[in-house]
């Protein structure tokens, strides 16, 4: 049963932008979509009412919150970006529906339901995930760690479905991931909770966002220590309560607004950033030249005409790559790619975990931005100093972070721009035509 309005979903429109207006005002980021996404995850583990806040209204989100719902999750919508949830009466039995399987195959975050699932009901099925085509996503790492709890699961290609079973309960075991995945650290985490003894993860992911679900699970009487290393000790307890959680603000769309501001020459300040849980993305755009100033909470960028890409300390040429936190997150590579084909100087962009998240550079190339592709993990981009500005062309958003690269650029580029496909960048971004709109920007969304 839901209360409340139902879940938007996105559309396959079109933005239309006129670009090159300096934009000016003040934003408030969503709520974090990744993080929102294992959270709504976690309410399957107990039969308490659980409330979250500061959920973003987007695609993704909508989506999980309908599938719970499909699932007997009782869901109910007390206001902007928050809902109450209940999963006192699930019902295992639509895991095995044509509907479960349409709507979580196109869904990434759907995976997680899984871990929540054999931890407290012993069974699961999960559809293959869909989610961003930016290359090889591999799920082993959630399946070693189901099966290192003592689960056992199968996958049917003829239907593409995952089943797991742990029909004599999870045991707490120790394990070393094989990669630091957040979403497999997540599930894994979820499914230890409730484990028969301890759990010890090494190589865990330690993102801010997989900390809060750890910090969300020990409020509802969960025992895990060692949050934010890459060291989690979980000892599992017999059941889980209800508890209430606030979701921080998205550090990829605070990172994307930076870059906005550079490309744009505007003054924004964004506010309620919880500066100290961004780690190294404000020092990746000040390297890139871009000016900021922080104000408590709020991060403030000022209007700039020309930024300048700094050099390592050899002066060879800048590189900004990608690495498991606290390392750079991929998520804002497309953001400082296309940043840095306004800035003054060269910066090599080195995307070392998706194979396809570069591919989208052609756009860019058609509307005068110098960058060369070297590889599908690597692009040099020749920053353009201004001389001569992008010029607004028709292109197609490939997915959410590329999508909203293309968004940027168009703002700073000169004529009109028409973006299609904008159900993926409406997957992350909340009603993002209106807040540029707010901002100053002359941008229209059609059907």
């Amino acid at each position: 049963m839901r209360v409340g309005r139902p879940p938007k979903f996105g559309s396959m429109g079109s933005f239309i932008i006129e670009g090159g207006q300096r934009l000016q005002g003040e934003v408030v980021p969503q709520g974090a979509k990744n993080e929102a996404l294992q959270i709504l995850c976690a309410v399957m583990l107990t039969a308490e009412p659980v409330t979250i806040h500061n959920l973003p209204d987007i695609v993704d989100v909508n989506k999980l919150i309908h599938l719970l719902g499909d699932l007997g999750v009782k869901t109910q919508h007390l206001g902007p970006g928050s809902w109450r949830f209940e999963a006192d009466d699930v019902n295992l039995d639509h895991l095995k529906t044509e509907s479960f399987r349409t709507k979580g195959g196109g869904l990434r975050g759907s995976v997680m339901i899984l871990g929540p699932m054999l931890s407290r009901f012993g069974l699961g099925a999960i559809p293959r995930p869909g989610g961003d085509k930016i290359g090889r996503r591999r799920m082993d790492t959630h399946f070693i760690g189901f099966q290192k709890l003592g689960a056992e699961f199968s996958y049917d290609a003829s239907t593409g479905f995952f089943h797991a079973s742990a029909p004599d309960g999870l045991k707490g075991t120790y394990m070393l991931l094989d990669e630091a995945s957040v979403t497999g650290t997540a599930n894994v985490v979820m499914a230890a909770a409730l484990a028969e003894g301890t759990t010890t993860i090494y190589n865990a992911a330690c993102e801010p966002y997989l900390q809060q679900l750890c910090k969300m699970i020990n409020r509802m009487g969960g025992k895990i220590s060692g949050v934010g290393s890459n060291l989690l000790t979980i000892e599992g307890v017999p059941s889980l309560g209800g508890t209430e959680h606030r979701c921080l603000p998205d550090m990829i769309e605070i990172g994307s607004f930076i870059g906005l501001a550079a490309m744009t020459k505007s003054e924004i300040t964004i506010k309620d950033c919880a500066y100290d849980e961004l780690g190294v993305i404000p020092n990746v755009f000040q390297r890139l030249g871009i000016k900021m100033e922080r104000r408590g909470e709020d991060l403030h960028i000022p209007a700039q005409d020309h930024y300048e890409i700094d050099t390592f300390i050899d002066g060879s040429l800048l590189t900004v790559a990608d690495a498991p936190w606290p390392g750079f997150t991929p998520d804002l590579l497309s953001i400082v790619l296309v940043t840095a084909t306004q800035a003054r100087g060269s910066v090599l962009v080195h995307q070392k975990m998706f194979e396809s998240r570069l591919f989208f550079v052609d756009k860019l190339i058609d509307m005068g931005a110098q960058i060369i592709l070297c590889d599908p993990h690597r692009a040099t981009v020749i920053g353009l100093d201004r001389k001569s500005s992008l010029r607004g062309v028709t292109m197609t958003s490939p997915d959410i972070r590329a999508g909203v690269s293309l968004l940027i650029a168009a703002l700073s580029a000169e004529g009109k721009s028409t973006i299609h496909n904008i159900d993926q960048i409406d997957r992350g971004y909340q009603h993002i035509d209106d807040r540029l709109r707010a901002l100053g920007a002359n941008i229209v969304r059609v059907s």
